[in-house]
């Protein structure tokens, strides 16, 4: 075998043997207008499961070093790193301890140095994630906090003295019985906890601690970084008085949860003391309940947040038929929203969602790899930044766990365990979160076909999906049809055509139930997307002349069916083309 990192430098040439660049549109757009954070793709890697350097079974940040080359063949702009903090797992790094340590399975801090040097030296920027929603509670803050009730750390959390009776419920997204009150007899009172009884929240009304979290920004800001990802901060503002909520609020808890109390300011805030002075982005994962929600958070003028990720879309299962016109729309409605202010992030995937093929594709053999380029098309043609999850350029698929034993995630052995109290089919929940459940993207990335997928030379923290043999990086390395290498065609693609970037976004044959078609345009030049969801033939009539249409890039080793000057073209199963009009 030859060795992975001296060929990954190497690109190959499109399907087609086309040049992307003839696509390519003028300088139409102002450069007051543009920005880094508007014309890059971010690739997501999640450390634990990206690559292990000591042999413990966990990856780490040694690992990525190791990898620099990988990542820079890809063309991306930038990664954003999942959590790396100190902390005690309990939500896999998303329970803070330390917010100025690197977690002793991750490495040290030199570590750090080190891999954000590499990456810059390659022209890569780094995001960090930010998860100050929240702490640990084994973080020395929430130590103090719960230690006495006059202690000056006591106002960094949220408390409810048990005299004052049991507090209004609050639904917890982690909690075994979903309530984010817990009792402390330590000074007989409760504490919040929106997400696990672990990640206590953080009262951002108390000023001490937004200056503690402004403090951690800018240390980590000093070293160099160029921007950070804000975990579940849509959910940071609170009403502290706690009103009683309507029965079943849970049901839409982001109506009641996101965007309350001074949110904005306190972004405003933290854009003064960090993002405007450092000259680094922001970006929030989630973006309220409304269209205003996200606008408030990202429209320029704000001076609050360069994007956030809506939601929008993305928990769509198998968009064809009526779930496909319900994916178009949403993304219609974003688009049409965000066309002339603000900038939001486009992700189909993440590490908080099963794999992306498997959940909006097929991953069946026959369709696995034409649906996976299929649905990378979607991210890189969008209006907005592109996000993409580590293993999803190579077409990774659901882990094929067979049993609850194989799981780590905590909201999934918490959801199995209330099954099993209330006596209820664990065999079809099984089946449940054999296809939904977030372990399925947190599975090891496949580097080879050796022993573990390359990952590590140990037993992984969470099993290798078996098929590594057949999918992996180094297998398709050097094969143009690879799905590794349509994804470095696409993102070159992109980064040659401003038009993918800034183009105003067309959606055609609205209510075409097996495909997905648009055109973006900026004056005299314009592109055309057609994207098949299903796994037959369909056909799409675009309401475009084509006459002159010069195909760019398609997901199948030989021409399209149609030729260009045609008012209905014909796709094959999950096609994916890119016309230049």
């Amino acid at each position: 075998m030859r060795p992975l990192l001296s060929v990954f430098g190497i690109l190959a040439a499109c399907c087609l043997q086309r040049d992307p660049a003839q696509g390519q549109a003028g300088p139409h757009i102002p450069d007051s207008a543009r920005a880094w954070w508007k014309e890059a793709v971010i690739y997501q890697i999640y450390p634990r499961s990206f690559k292990d350097s000591d042999g413990d079974g966990i990856g780490d940040l040694r690992g990525i070093i190791s990898r620099l080359d990988y990542l820079q063949s890809l063309g991306i702009d930038a990664v954003w790193l999942n959590p790396i903090y100190a902390s005690p797992n309990d939500d896999n790094g998303y329970d803070v301890s330390d917010y100025r340590s690197i977690m002793k399975e991750f490495g040290t801090m030199a570590d750090f140095d080190e891999l954000l040097k590499g990456l810059h030296a390659r022209g890569i920027r780094l995001i960090m994630d930010l998860v100050v929603n929240h702490s640990s509670d084994e973080h020395q803050w929430f130590k103090q906090s719960r230690s006495s009730r006059n202690n000056p750390y006591r106002d960094y959390y949220h408390w409810w003295n048990a005299e004052d009776g049991k507090p209004p419920y609050r639904y917890s997204l982690f909690d075994i019985n979903h309530d984010a009150w817990m009792y402390d007899s330590l000074t007989d009172a409760y504490y919040l906890h929106y997400f696990s009884r672990k990640q206590p929240d953080l009262n951002w009304e108390n000023p001490k601690v937004r200056r503690e979290v402004y403090d951690i920004m800018k240390f980590w800001a000093d070293k160099g970084i160029d921007g950070f990802r804000l975990d579940a901060f849509q959910f940071a503002a609170k009403d502290t008085t706690f009103p009683e909520f309507p029965k079943g609020f849970e049901k839409d808890f982001t109506r009641y949860y996101a965007m309350q109390g001074n949110l904005h300011g306190y972004l405003r805030e933290m854009n003064r003391e960090v993002f405007s002075p450092y000259g680094i982005m922001g970006v929030a994962e989630g973006a309220g309940d409304t269209l205003e929600d996200a606008h408030n958070l990202v429209d320029a003028h704000r001076k609050e947040l360069n994007m956030a990720y809506a939601f929008d879309g993305t928990n769509i299962f198998k968009p064809v038929g009526p779930r496909l016109l319900r994916l178009k729309e949403a993304f219609d409605r974003l688009d049409s929203s965000f066309g002339s202010s603000g900038w939001l992030a486009v992700y189909l995937a993440n590490h908080d969602m099963s794999r992306l093929v498997s959940r909006m594709g097929n991953d069946r053999p026959a369709y696995r790899e034409l649906s996976s380029k299929m649905l990378t098309t979607l991210v890189m043609t969008r209006r907005g930044t592109p996000f993409y999850y580590n293993g999803d350029e190579l077409g990774m698929t659901n882990a094929g766990f067979t049993s609850i034993g194989e799981f780590r995630d905590v909201p999934t052995l918490d959801a199995y365990r209330r099954e099993q109290k209330k006596g209820g089919d664990l065999r079809k929940f099984l089946q449940k979160i054999q296809f939904e459940s977030r372990d399925n993207a947190r599975t090891p990335f496949q580097w080879d076909g050796t022993a573990q997928a390359g990952f590590t030379t140990a037993i992984p923290w969470i099993r290798v999906n078996p098929n590594y043999t057949a999918i992996n990086a180094a297998a398709q390395q050097n094969d143009p049809g690879s799905c590794l290498n349509y994804f470095r065609q696409l993102v070159k693609l992109r980064k040659q055509n401003e038009v993918l970037v800034y183009g105003n976004y067309t959606l055609r044959d609205r209510s075409n139930p097996r495909v997905y078609a648009f055109t973006r345009e900026i004056k005299d030049h314009r592109m055309l997307v057609l994207l098949n969801f299903s796994a037959a033939a369909a056909r799409v009539r675009p309401g475009v002349q084509t006459g002159r249409a010069k195909l760019l890039l398609t997901n199948y080793p030989s021409a399209p069916v149609s030729r260009p000057g045609e008012k209905e073209f014909s796709l094959r199963p999950y096609e994916a083309c890119i016309y230049s009009l």
